[in-house]
This record gives structure tokens, sequence and C-alpha cells, in this order.
């Protein structure tokens, strides 16, 4: 039985009530985001009971407060109910480190977003703020853009048929990194050198995507919140689901089978869409385990693979999924808060390994695209990370 999606617009994030917010925690049971907002609630309240419940739902599914929080949490309580807060806080999640760096793009490389292991073992890795993309192989690298190109970010390669060429697809549009006032090319790019560039619907900005396996290119709009597609030959991308439906929609996984997406909404966890009606559930869980703050989002044999760089702390980890695609049944953390890491970003998955921006530059710029004061501009590194393994915590 497929859970209902509760719609969700900008004004879903200003309840800012006790009821409204534990309302909300039912719709979406797997958001640390909404059970945080609903601790601060309750801490301004007052309510050590709602703080104490709200605080071990959150630890119990890995997440870990900053030392500033637990402090100010564990002078709330006294008695047993202090034992166990603190006994909870000291068993924080360890950093777990699974991946190797495999390339390294020099610092003239501003802002780079996704990267696609290619089958001739180059790298093609896009940049936001730079506009284009970049190609290399060995350390050697090649930039290429267009004046009118916006803020290049989604990447995705289609999975190909014998006898054809595999498409490569990046996504265009203003992601808040584009001087004020410059008109931009909003939509999706087709070929190594953006030979074919296909407009999306008004007012969309796409930024993930995915190919499925028929072909599709689905495309998502983290600032509007809609999904689109495009399957038409004359290059027509047309609305899959309304802005207003998710909140923040990021990555995108097509099922096997071309009958439903994954796809993580920032805020509030993972939805399934079906294709053929662009109808939105919800993907329930058999197991606790936290589903928003999830950026990447590819399926490999049977599993969800999801960088999750929205909760603390973040991490990488592996959703195995019921034999009908409805439902969590067991996760498995495949790397965690690596030191070498600023923010794991976007990437694909190639022979049994994802490989994955390590150290995203998203903290170095500012709305424009401008440079933060002081910001100094480091190379990135591109890692593998092995998805058979099965670390254990």
């Amino acid at each position: 039985m497929l859970e209902p999606w509760r719609a969700v617009e900008a004004e879903t994030g200003q309840i800012a009530d006790a009821a409204g917010l534990e309302a909300l925690a039912r719709d979406f049971p797997n958001s640390a985001s909404v059970r945080l907002r609903l601790l601060n609630v309750y801490f301004g309240e007052g309510d050590a009971d709602g703080v104490f419940d709200q605080v071990m739902w959150l630890v119990r599914r890995g997440y870990q407060f900053s030392s500033g929080a637990e402090g100010q949490i564990a002078d709330l309580f006294d008695g047993e109910k202090a034992a166990q807060v603190l006994q909870a806080f000291a068993e924080d999640p360890a950093p777990l480190v699974a991946s190797t760096v495999v390339a390294t793009l020099p610092r003239e490389a501003r802002l780079p977003e996704s990267v696609l292991s290619l089958d001739d073992g180059r790298y093609m890795v896009t940049d936001v703020i730079l506009r284009g993309r970049w190609l290399g192989k060995d350390g050697a690298w090649e930039f290429h853009s267009r004046p009118d190109l916006g803020n290049v970010s989604g990447l995705a390669q289609d999975p190909g048929h014998p006898g054809s060429a595999r498409s490569i697809w990046m996504a265009s549009g203003n992601l808040g990194m584009v001087p004020e006032g410059t008109e931009v090319f909003s939509g999706l790019i087709q070929g190594e050198d953006g030979e074919r560039h296909l407009l999306a619907p008004e007012g969309a900005n796409l930024s993930d995507i995915a190919v499925g396996a028929d072909g599709a290119v689905y495309a998502s709009d983290p600032s509007g919140g809609g999904v689109y597609r495009l399957t038409a030959p004359d290059g027509t991308i047309t609305t899959l689901v309304a802005p207003g439906t998710l909140r923040s929609p990021q990555g995108i996984a097509p099922a096997e089978d071309a009958s439903r997406l994954y796809i993580s909404d920032y805020r509030y966890g993972i939805a399934i869409v079906d294709t053929a009606t662009g109808t939105v559930s919800r993907l329930g869980t058999e197991v606790p385990v936290l589903l928003d703050g999830i950026d990447g989002l590819w399926l490999h044999e049977g599993e969800l693979i999801a960088v999750q760089n929205g909760i603390s702390p973040m991490r990488i980890i592996a959703l195995r999924l019921s034999d009908e695609g409805n439902r969590i049944t067991a996760m498995r953390v495949l790397e965690r808060s690596n030191p070498e890491w600023t923010e794991p970003l976007g990437g694909s998955i190639r022979d049994g390994a994802l490989y994955y921006i390590g150290n995203g530059s998203w903290d170095l710029y500012e709305e424009g695209g401008r440079a933060r004061e002081g910001a100094q501009s480091r190379e990135t590194h591109i890692r593998r990370l092995e998805l058979a393994k099965n670390p254990t915590d």
C-alpha cells in the first residue's frame, strides 16, 4: 500500500505552533528537519518532556547535535532523564571513511556540482558558477561553456541501446548563482558539447536530472518545486508534478521498469511519482531512518543510494527496498563524516561504485555567484565509493 503525500508549499515551512508541527511530523514521519522545528517549539515553551521525546527520536536514527546544543538540552533535565540524554549524546556516530579520491579538478573550477564517469575513462563535471562543464582524464582538463548558459548543475547519461550512442544530458537554469539582471537559458542540454538545447516550461529552473530505462529524461526544480519530463521527439519538456506538491525536489532515481520515480524532497523525505499519472505518494519504511536532507539519489540493485548532506552528520546511505518498491526494509551507512569532506554532492554510479564530488564549494559563494569575503578557491576531489561493501557501525 502506498503512503499518502501531503502537498507542501513555502507556507508549510512557516508552521510554528506545536499542534501544526505535530501534524506535520505525522504526515512526514522520517523528517529530521520537522522534528527539529518541533523540538525548538517545545524548548521555547519549556516543555521538557516534549524536548526529551524529540531528542531521543532523533539520536536513535543517527542524528548528531552540536556540542553547544547538547549542553543546552542537557541542562533541561536531572535525574534519570538527564542520564539517558547524556548517554544518548555519548553515543554520537563516529566517522566512517570508505571512499578514495580518483581525480582532482584544479582551483580554476569554481563550484563543481555533479560528476559523470564516462565509458572512455574521462570524467565530466558541471560547474555552477562558471556555467559550463569540465571534461578530463589523468589530470588534464578542458572547460566548455556558452554565454547564454545558466547555472549548469545536473548531469546524467542515458542507459543506451545496442548499436546506439549514450546521450549525455545537463541541466541549466538560474539557481540563485547568476548575476542579477542576467538572462540565461533554462532547460536541458544534450551532448558532450551542448549541441542541442531544449527549453524548460516558463518559470522552471532545472537542476537534478535522470534518464529512465525508456529514454525519458526527468528534471527537478529545487526552488520552484516542480518535476518535469522530456519524452516527445520534438523536444517539448512537460510538467509531471506541478509546483506546490513537493517543496524542494532534488535527486531522481527512476525505477528499472520506468513505472515510477523516487525523488528526494530536501525537507520532507522521499516521494514516489507514478510516471503514467504524475500521482505522488510517500516512500514508507519498516525501519527507523531519516529521509530528509538527501541531495543525490540513485537506484542500484534494489537499494536507493543517497547522499545525505542536509542532516548532521552528513553521510551516504543505502536504503533496501521491498519487493514491490513501496517501503524501506533496511538501511546501511556507506560513509559518514569523512574528514576530507566539506559537503558531498552529486555524481553517478558505474561498475558498482558511486563517483561523487567530495568537497563541494557552496560555502564559498553567496547570492548572485559572488565569492564570499575572504573565500579561497580549492581543488575539488572526485571520490569513488564501492557500493557492495557493507560497513558496520
